[in-house]
């Protein structure tokens, strides 16, 4: 015997059925605005951080920055080598000289010694009459042959003051010395300089 389902019954059946597409068509315009204002909330919480990390640069100012090489004139009239705290002038000769000097060691950086002279600032090389020797700039007119040849001290490699007051102008047959020696070996009965004025004409320190 068949059995007659009531046609109401049916509709209802077939009404259910197309309620779920309906249900999810109307959580869709849902879904994206809840991801719309998510979207908007981390945007917003982005430009917030950037503005206070600006206040905050404006307010302390820019991070210090490491100093580059300085150069700076020691208290023997010399050139030096300035320091980090932008206070301590060093001799020029004391850089890369395995010590370190600067407070922060600075002088002895890796950077600066590895591949010297190429590796260390112009203010602080002299060069000698032979393009393969070089010295210290602070090195340069001190009276001493720091060259082997002179040319640190004599013309036409290098231009120096007269003799200072401590010093007696002569041609020296010593080799540590080129054009003036110390007054303090004046009159001590050895000969300095070729034309025994350190002997005669010297009055002594």
């Amino acid at each position: 015997m068949n059995k007659i389902f009531p046609q109401g019954d049916g509709n209802a059946a077939a009404a259910g059925s197309q309620a779920l597409p309906g249900r999810e068509a109307d959580c869709s315009p849902f879904c994206c605005s809840c991801r719309g204002a998510c979207l908007s909330a981390f945007l917003m919480l982005l430009l917030a951080t950037l503005a206070a990390l600006i206040a905050l640069v404006a307010i302390l100012g820019p991070p210090p920055r490491t100093p580059g090489a300085q150069p700076c004139v020691t208290q023997m009239n010399r050139t030096g080598f300035l320091c980090h705290d932008l206070r301590s002038c060093i001799p020029a000769s004391r850089v890369c000289d395995g010590v370190r000097t600067c407070a922060h060691g600075e002088d002895e950086e890796e950077a600066l010694c590895r591949d010297m002279p190429q590796s260390l600032p112009g203010f602080l090389v002299a060069h000698c009459g032979d393009p393969a020797s070089w010295i210290y700039s602070n090195q340069k007119c001190d009276g001493i042959n720091n060259c082997g040849d002179c040319s640190d001290e004599l013309s036409p490699v290098t231009t120096c003051p007269p003799c200072g007051p401590g010093w007696w102008r002569c041609p020296s047959t010593v080799f540590k010395y080129c054009s003036c020696i110390p007054r303090s070996l004046c009159r001590d009965h050895v000969q300095h300089c070729s034309d025994w004025s350190d002997e005669y004409s010297c009055p002594g320190p």
